[in-house]
């Protein structure tokens, strides 16, 4: 099975509508360009929180993301009836990892009587989610995921399997958010980027089936291809909960079991044999949280306070902001429609409960839910100005919030339903209050974001929070409530009572055991079978968007939303061949942890950036503008917005924050795609230099289309991200890893040169992994290892990418 969400749904069908023109072009059948396995498309990515605090957010929000997005809505809806195999489920339904989980994953096909294992591949990297499942799955970028849907086989390298080793039970008040950002440092540290982990021992009997969902899902933060929980008893139970029949239930247990797939933990245990070790008493995790600015940076909920004030010091950096000691106190006092209001760093401005991550899992929804009960029985409440939203992965979590009679506690605080999909965590955490937003603009204050999410990266959930911390919910609502992340729960009070006394951490944090009898009496099976019997039906705006009945796409040349790209433009039947790079220039010049959100950044559109210049020049109102993710049907859009993230920061600028390079021939400082095309128009290539874990992060092909489209034909870099170099690949760029202990500045290059690349003219000639030499023009040669992994990688880049070769070999059958 083919999985796929909105945001990477759309360019895929723009892809395969293109793919069928470049088809019709060449004069072969276009029927060729039909998925042959299952897809199924969840539209879960278009939730911009608007309204908040409101009983009627999610109408009003749904009705706003209508009017936004209607041009794509029709789109995905006219792919579903001019492709076959296409299923796309309507807005409003939740996030496809949970929605997966609860409904569409199988375990086990059943197809005419065949029962073979479920698998799944998604344009999502948290698709991992399915894992914890008992699943295999994983992400990979669209274009991959394409030529899948299209029968190309999928290559890999054999991976190392890491066994991670699980002991013990969670301690009172310890929740799985924090267990999975411990086991997302450990990892990290470990290191198991392209690798398999397999979770196993005494202890998993202790972890729910959400549990260990929330765990893997967050395999991409910590590298691995995959977080695997293999299937037991527990996970039964979880399809049993869920709505799946006790029939189909018997049927995957007694298969697996019967094919060694199973694991009895009443039974004794085998010794596995493992690539590599790790092991985590679970008596040992503690409360946490993780930023502010990496995923993988976990910081103990007791050192939270010291960690921020080193924040503060500290040099700009993953851990640092550089506010200087005599400004570390300041106070930024403003109105907030008539009510004075303060804000100082550390101050959180953004508490969001979001994300498949955390939504999925009852213990922690509900969790958040008592947090929020307690504070109101004692007397506190939300700052106003605190932007808080609560957008659950599935209706199940609103069903379940209702029956414990929580979500009106929630309300009161301010986490209202603003809808059932991707926001704050993907970056759609919409505007912040005009006077909020100059109070920190104007005072220069480092505001903070807590969310129940799996991203933080930098610029990725708001423009102006710059500091951004993953958390539990409770956690969410907890800081919310306190107003600031500058604060020791242990010894400082949270806020004052109705009763005048001081309310600490301890008063609203709730046990284990009361977590458990709110689970055990609010999440039925009923809940998931009423949530899922309609889910496919749609809601009336969906229902009433007509679509044209043509297999052809009629592009519309105005459009900003849905754009014919040039990947086909010019084709013929002949490959193209391999290709070196002569003395191209640096477009960038980076450190360690470029995320793909770096590159192709999915929020809002900045006022001064060139894809705002080209939606204005096409009166297209700022209001409009939407956000990347929701533009990605529009290559013109993304090839602007590539490199655009506000908090890059490029050697090339001597450090400075922005969007901005050398132009090196002039010397002018320029927007990327400004510099790019300049490089384009003279007929010059360039590259891109980087340091490690290159393209961390989403699943995101536009990371790779469009620095294609910006002329980039190779990325040197200390290390890649397992999709992101898939990718590259993809798209006919050449991915190049420097040799160990080497990299730009050891090397004592300034990205001024000039490069070439020396690859030998016949693809036959080029081994995967095999190394070549960069020689620049001021005389430096150094040798680098070609990340083309496998032959079929090559025969991908022989044909200038993924997709004309699919093309090429369907024409020829």
């Amino acid at each position: 099975m083919i999985q796929g969400l909105d945001f990477t749904g759309v360019p895929a069908v723009v892809d395969l509508a293109c793919m069928r023109d470049a088809m019709n072009k060449l004069g072969s059948d276009t029927n060729k360009i039909n998925p042959l396995v299952p897809v199924d498309l969840v539209i879960d990515h278009s939730v911009q929180v608007d309204v908040t605090r409101s009983e009627n957010a999610v109408q009003a929000n749904m009705e706003l993301e209508f009017q936004r997005n209607k041009e794509r809505f029709s789109f995905l809806k006219w792919g579903s009836t001019a492709f076959r195999n296409m299923l796309v489920v309507p807005p409003g339904s939740g996030i496809v990892h949970q929605v997966n989980l609860e409904y569409l994953g199988r375990v086990v096909f059943n197809t005419d009587g065949m029962l073979y294992p479920d698998s799944v591949v998604g344009t999502d990297s948290h698709t991992t989610m399915i894992d914890g499942l008992g699943v295999a799955g994983w992400g990979v970028g669209g274009i991959e995921a394409e030529a899948a849907m299209l029968g190309q086989p999928m290559s890999m390298v054999l991976p190392g399997v890491v066994g991670f080793k699980l002991s013990g039970k969670l301690r009172n008040g310890v929740t799985a958010t924090d267990l999975v950002l411990t086991v997302t440092q450990m990892l990290r540290k470990h290191g198991v980027v392209g690798k398999f982990v397999e979770f196993y021992g005494d202890g998993m009997g202790e972890l729910s089936l959400a549990d260990r969902a929330t765990i893997a899902n967050m395999s991409p933060e910590y590298g691995a291809t995959m977080g695997f929980f293999p299937v037991d008893h527990v996970t039964l139970q979880y399809l049993k909960l869920t709505g799946r029949s006790d029939e189909t239930v018997a049927m995957i247990e007694s298969f697996l079991r019967a094919n060694k797939l199973f694991v009895d933990y009443n039974e004794p245990q085998q010794e596995r044999v493992y690539s590599s070790y790790l092991a985590l008493n679970l008596e040992e995790v503690e409360p946490c949280i993780s930023g502010p600015k990496r995923p993988h940076d976990r910081v103990p909920l007791k050192e939270m306070k010291a960690d921020w004030s080193s924040c503060l010091n500290n040099k700009v950096g993953f851990k640092g902001f550089a506010v200087p000691k005599e400004a570390q106190d300041k106070v930024a006092k403003f109105s907030f429609h008539g009510q004075p209001a303060e804000l100082k760093h550390g101050s959180v401005v953004i508490a969001a409960i979001t994300s498949c991550t955390n939504t999925s899992n009852p213990s922690v929804m509900l969790g958040a839910g008592l947090v929020a009960k307690k504070a109101c029985e004692l007397g506190l409440q939300v700052k106003p100005w605190i932007k808080t939203s609560l957008a659950p992965g599935s209706g199940v979590v609103t069903k379940y919030l209702l029956q414990s009679g929580l979500q009106e506690y929630l309300n009161k605080q301010g986490f209202n339903i603003v809808g059932y999909g991707c926001t704050t965590c993907i970056g759609n955490s919409g505007e912040l209050d005009e006077s909020v937003a100059s109070a920190i603009s104007e005072n220069d204050i480092i505001a903070s974001a807590v969310l129940s999410g799996n991203r933080n990266f930098e610029g990725r959930v708001h423009a102006l929070t710059r500091a951004n911390y993953l958390a539990s919910p409770p956690l969410v609502v907890a800081y919310a409530l306190a107003g600031t992340v500058d604060i020791d729960f242990d010894k400082e009070p949270i806020g004052t009572g109705k009763d005048g006394k001081s309310v600490y951490f301890k008063d609203i944090w709730p046990s284990t055991e009361e977590i458990a009898e709110a689970v055990q009496s609010s999440v039925l099976p009923d809940m998931f079978k009423s949530t899922y019997e309609a889910v496919t039906k749609g809601n009336p705006m969906w229902n009433q968007l007509s679509v044209p009945s043509s297999t052809m796409y009629s592009w519309d040349p105005n459009s900003t939303y849905i754009h014919e790209p040039p990947y086909f433009k010019n084709m013929t039947m002949e490959p193209p061949g391999a290709h070196s790079v002569k003395d191209a220039y640096c477009l960038l010049n980076f450190g360690d942890s470029i995320t793909t959100d770096h590159i192709s950044p999915a929020g809002s559109i900045h006022k001064d950036s060139p894809a705002a210049k080209y939606l204005l020049d096409r009166q297209v109102e700022r209001k409009d503008f939407n956000s990347y993710g929701s533009r990605r049907g529009n290559d013109e859009v993304m090839a602007r917005g590539t490199f655009a993230n506000i908090r890059l920061v490029n050697k090339l600028s001597n450090g400075e924050v922005g969007p901005k390079t050398i132009h090196v021939p002039t010397g002018e400082k320029l927007c990327v795609f400004d510099a790019a095309m300049r490089y384009k128009d003279g007929g010059h290539d360039t590259i891109v230099l980087a340091g490690a874990e290159y393209g961390s992060g989403s699943s995101r092909d536009w990371a790779a289309k469009g620095p294609m489209l910006l002329g980039v034909k190779a990325v040197i870099a200390k290390s890649f991200e397992r999709i992101h170099r898939s990718n590259l690949v993809g798209m006919g760029i050449i991915p190049l890893c420097f040799k160990s202990g080497e990299d730009a500045d050891t090397l004592g290059l300034t990205g001024h040169e000039r490069y070439t690349i020396d690859l030998p003219s016949k693809i036959t000639d080029i081994r995967p992994g095999q190394d070549v030499t960069v020689t620049t023009d001021n005389g430096k040669s150094f040798t680098c290892t070609v990340r083309f992994d496998t032959e079929v990688e090559l025969a991908y880049f022989n044909n200038g990418g993924i997709l004309p070769y699919v093309i090429r070999n369907l024409i020829k059958q």
